[in-house]
């Protein structure tokens, strides 16, 4: 080695070690899924919030709830590492790939989940910080070991995903009031066919990682798409409340019951076909579905008089 050359570490060189230290980590946070909690949570705060954003306050509950949520997301994959390795979609994620020692993610999860907690605690206020610890917990100490155990799983699993929007509501109004509980039950309602469309399409791969989800238990779709379906027609009357009571406008009343109907009618095909199409167009739909009912909500925000 010339006094030129980089120092290496096996060969690799320490620029490029760091950066595929930084990028499994990020990996292990699971940014698509904290992404869309921190999507949900800023729709849960501007909803909640009487007249002008509290900008720094919204800061502190996006930052202490996506340590959180990336912590929580590292926790799961500690958990399910082995489970993992047998899947043919998460076999190269960085712990079943050997690139990470299981210690260091368990640490670097709980360091995460701790000082998420606790800038919420200090930073937003004792609501928002155990409506995430609630999330947390849930996740990881029930839905995850829940999910080799029975199908109920998903319906366990809709918990903490849709309490989100109700932290990001808790911090911004000081406490949890009907229009939070009305978020809450849109989110929970949603998940069921989201997931179960996840669930229809990596079904075998999910068998292989010893996971019990419906689809895996009930060897098809019909059960699967008939609960899907059933949730997705739930979900219309529920997506109508923050109008009803008053949160949004006629705009949103209309624009949700539009959205709502086409996302059941994409739903009746999961029933009847064993392809992965139907399960497809049901995910793209349930993944179009969230942002454009929260968009059109956010646009057609009432305040009102209490």
């Amino acid at each position: 080695m010339t006094p030129a050359e980089p120092l290496t570490v096996a060969g690799v060189a320490p620029a490029r070690l760091l950066r595929a230290r930084l990028a499994d980590a990020l990996e292990l946070t699971k940014p698509r899924v904290t992404s869309m909690v921190l999507l949900t949570t800023l729709a849960g705060f501007y909803m909640g919030s009487r007249g002008a954003l509290d900008l720094a306050l919204l800061v502190n509950v996006l930052v202490g709830t996506a340590l959180a949520a990336a912590g929580a997301s590292a926790l799961n994959q500690y958990v399910e590492r082995d489970a993992d390795a047998r899947m043919l979609r998460t076999r190269a994620r960085p712990l079943p790939a050997g690139r990470m020692e299981p210690a260091h993610a368990l640490l670097f999860g709980c360091l995460l989940s701790m000082a998420g907690l606790a800038h919420l605690a200090l930073a937003a206020n004792r609501v928002a910080a155990g409506l995430v610890a609630l999330t947390l917990l849930s996740y990881v100490f029930v839905y995850t070991p829940l999910k080799t155990r029975s199908a109920l799983c998903t319906l366990v699993g809709a918990l903490p995903g849709a309490l989100p929007p109700l932290v990001g509501w808790a911090a911004a109004d000081g406490g949890i009031t009907p229009g939070g509980v009305a978020l809450f039950a849109i989110l929970f309602v949603w998940q069921m066919p989201h997931a179960l469309a996840i669930a229809c399409l990596y079904r075998d791969d999910y068998a292989r990682g010893g996971f019990v989800l419906l689809p895996v238990v009930t060897g098809g779709h019909e059960v699967t798409g008939r609960i899907a379906t059933a949730n997705a027609v739930l979900l219309v009357p529920l997506s109508l409340l923050p109008a009803l009571w008053g949160h949004a406008g006629g705009a949103y009343f209309w624009g949700a019951l539009a959205l709502g109907v086409a996302l059941a009618l994409t739903a009746v095909p999961l029933m009847f076909d064993r392809t992965p199409r139907a399960a497809r167009r049901l995910l793209l739909a349930s993944v179009a579905y969230l942002p454009a009912l929260l968009g059109l909500m956010a646009l057609d925000r009432q305040i009102p008089v209490r």
